[in-house]
């Protein structure tokens, strides 16, 4: 991929292909249809066809580093960044990377194959000074996220009388120096989504939560996006849409992913 900023890159494939679909590739091996089993890497050959039926539809794809942490794996993995490079689509790793010195330093390698990452801020500006340094690649900041227990930490009213999320997106805009910095806010939580839009509008949101955990599609694309950048996820709303169609399951996952193009870009031109 090109030296250019993610960001920018981002941009011009929003431009050009008219999405701002993330598919997240959460490669869950109990989940693949069984024929895929006689692979050497199943994980791979299902994402491999998840990319060829999605990738017009798809502005980045977003693999869960979680589904991957083995052996056969990591190999899996990087045979996917590198299918979907070549179909000129780029990667974020949703990881949530968060810690100090030469761990924080181990974890950024991370970057060296995809185009972003989530990060979680939880340690400060020093866990992240190794992402943020890599100035052409993007870094998701943990803010306000889609699950119902995201509420017990992010919604704590500090002393000045802000909520944290509110906070670490103040932060976040501050560590932004390399133009390289965006917040993963959620779609179940509309009405923080357009809080934070005002708080920080130069900042690019990935908002997960659309789809299986049915959050708002509308509010994600009219507070999701600055200046044209943003993202808004599916991962098990497009993969596993055709779970139950055995060999033809990325026909179902295609469908899924250009529905949801379609849907999204209906409130963008709106």
């Amino acid at each position: 991929m090109s030296e250019t900023s993610f960001f920018d890159r981002l941009r011009e494939r929003i431009r050009r292909r008219g999405t701002v679909v993330s598919v997240g590739l959460d490669a869950d091996r109990d989940r693949l249809p069984a024929h895929l089993d006689e692979y050497d890497l199943p994980r791979w050959a299902f994402n491999r066809r998840i990319i060829d039926a999605t990738h017009e539809y798809a502005a980045c794809y977003k693999p869960n580093v979680a589904f991957y942490e083995d052996a056969d794996g990591w190999r899996a993995l990087r045979e996917t960044i590198a299918y979907a490079h070549g179909k000129d689509v780029p990667v974020v790793l949703d990881a949530k990377r968060g810690d100090i010195g030469n761990t924080a330093r181990q974890y950024a390698t991370l970057l060296s194959e995809a185009d972003a990452i989530t990060v979680n801020p939880y340690m400060g500006r020093d866990s992240l000074d190794p992402f943020l340094s890599q100035s052409e690649k993007g870094v998701f900041v943990l803010c306000r996220t889609s699950n119902p227990g995201g509420s017990d930490l992010q919604d704590l009213t500090l002393e000045s009388g802000e909520p944290l999320y509110e906070r670490v997106a103040a932060l976040a805009q501050l560590w932004n120096e390399n133009d390289n910095v965006g917040l993963v806010v959620g779609a179940t939580a509309p009405d923080e989504l357009e809080t934070l839009r005002e708080a920080v509008p130069r900042l690019p949101f990935l908002v997960p939560g659309v789809g299986a955990q049915g959050g708002d599609a509308e509010a994600a694309v009219e507070y999701g996006l600055a200046d044209g950048v943003g993202l808004v996820n599916s991962s098990r709303g497009i993969i596993f849409a055709g779970e139950d169609a055995g060999e033809q399951f990325h026909h179902a996952a295609g469908q899924a992913a250009r529905r949801l193009r379609d849907r999204l870009e209906r409130h963008r031109e709106s």
